[in-house]
């Protein structure tokens, strides 16, 4: 019913090569025999590396050993600590503008859960009812509901201002803002400058990117086939469609910087061709194939990408198709 697409590509996101999997293969199993079949594409055996992430629990761990520590600027805007333990390096990083982002997303969030335990108070419902109402609140709120604590009324009792409380709990919204805009990574790299692991950072984006693209833009999903073969085929055509985007990309990268492929692919859309047949006196067809003039802005990034237009094609000429006998029966009685 499912199959698991692993996909294997460089820290520019070219794709290097792809592999089919059964639906219920876990990632985890998978790890260790393509770490072997990359090693061998490399045709050298260094040590493998690795940066992984790391959950936020590890961080208010470690959050007394990275007191002191020095902020290092990896990028604009992108600052990292590094704390060397075991062999290993913790990169903290912290990015102004996910700061601001995620600063603003919880700040909604829990305007809108604050809000809504007002609106529960003055509705005055049994306590049965507020806690229907309350878990789809809470689950509304997400993380957001960790910053309020809520007191409610023990059985039997009524919801009243005294037996249903909320208020703000300071301590963990204080912590909250210490780890917004800041993530944990994990690595064997020691030694390395920061700007180097953030790069390596980085790359996870890339690859994040070619999934999103493969499921989106490439449709690779559903899939409609039954048989194992028709299946892989439908994958490996998808994949040549990403290697064709990817390059694009490239390229609009190094001559158009801020156009995506998907926004050049719907410019170039209006552009059609088309083939215009005009019969003759002697039943054959003279066949025009055309494509459309391009509009200024058409041309204006042609000439950003440094491509060119293959002149109009000659026109040909069809033959006339061979008319079928007729057939006629009759019933005579």
């Amino acid at each position: 019913m499912q199959v698991v697409i692993a996909l294997i590509v460089t820290p520019e996101g070219l794709p290097l090569a792809y592999e089919v999997l059964a639906g219920n293969t876990s990632d985890k199993t998978t790890l260790a025999d393509f770490l072997a079949k990359i090693e061998k594409m490399r045709a050298s055996s260094p040590p493998v590396s690795y940066l992984v992430g790391t959950p936020k629990g590890r961080l208010t761990a470690l959050e007394k050993d990275f007191t002191g520590k020095p902020w290092s600027q990896a990028k604009e805007a992108i600052s990292v600590k590094l704390l060397e333990q075991e062999g290993e390096v913790y990169i903290l990083a912290k990015s102004e503008g996910r700061v601001l982002k995620e600063r603003a997303m919880r700040r909604k969030k829990l305007k809108k859960y604050w809000a809504r335990l007002k609106e529960l108070l003055r509705q005055t419902p049994s306590r049965d009812q507020l806690l229907l109402k309350l878990g789809a609140a809470q689950k509304e709120a997400g993380r957001a509901k960790s910053l309020v604590t809520v007191t409610l009324p023990k059985a039997g009792q009524p919801v009243t201002p005294k037996t249903f409380t909320f208020t703000l709990n300071r301590k963990r919204l204080r912590a909250c803002r210490r780890h917004e805009g800041r993530y944990l990574l994990r690595s064997n790299l020691t030694g390395k400058a920061p700007a180097e692991l953030w790069a390596f950072y980085i790359q996870f984006t890339e690859v994040e990117q070619a999934f999103k693209e493969l499921k989106g833009d490439l449709a690779i999903r559903p899939v409609y086939h039954q048989s194992d073969g028709r299946i892989e085929a439908h994958i490996f055509v998808a994949f040549l469609a990403y290697c064709l985007q990817v390059t694009l990309k490239q390229r609009l990268r190094a001559l158009a910087p801020g156009l995506t492929p998907r926004a050049v692919l719907e410019k170039f859309a209006a552009i059609q061709m088309l083939d215009v047949h005009f019969p003759t006196t002697d039943g054959r067809t003279l066949i025009f194939t055309r494509y459309t003039k391009p509009e200024k802005d058409h041309q204006f990034l042609l000439q950003q990408l440094k491509l060119r237009l293959p002149s109009q094609p000659p026109p040909r000429i069809a033959k006339p198709k061979t008319a079928q006998p007729s057939r006629c029966g009759a019933d005579f009685q």
